[in-house]
C-alpha cells in the first residue's frame, strides 16, 4: 500500500544526505581492507551502490530517482548519479 502524502523536501534532503554519508563510509570501510585484489590499483571506489538507509520510506528513495539524485541498481540497491552524466 502505497504512503498517501508525499515525502517533504526535509525528508528528502535528509535521505540524501544520509545515503551519501553511508556511501562514503561503505566505501571507505572497503578501501581499507587489508588484503587488496592485485588487479586493483587503488583509489578507485569499487563500492558504486547500497541499500539505503532503512528509516527512510521506499517513497522517498523512489522520489529521489524520479528526481535524477538517485538510480536503481537492482536487488534495492541505489547508487547516485554522477553529476557529469546529467
Amino acid at each position: 500500500m502505497a504512503d498517501p502524502t508525499p515525502p517533504t523536501e526535509k525528508e528528502l534532503r535528509n535521505a540524501f544526505k544520509a545515503f551519501k554519508k553511508r556511501l562514503k563510509l561503505t566505501q571507505l570501510d572497503d578501501d581499507s581492507k587489508l588484503s587488496k585484489r592485485p588487479t586493483t590499483s587503488g583509489g578507485s571506489a569499487s563500492i558504486v551502490a547500497i541499500v539505503p538507509p532503512n528509516e527512510f520510506g521506499k517513497a522517498v528513495w523512489d522520489e529521489l530517482v524520479k528526481q535524477g539524485k538517485l538510480k536503481k541498481a537492482g536487488q534495492g540497491m541505489y547508487e547516485m548519479v554522477e553529476w557529469w552524466t546529467l
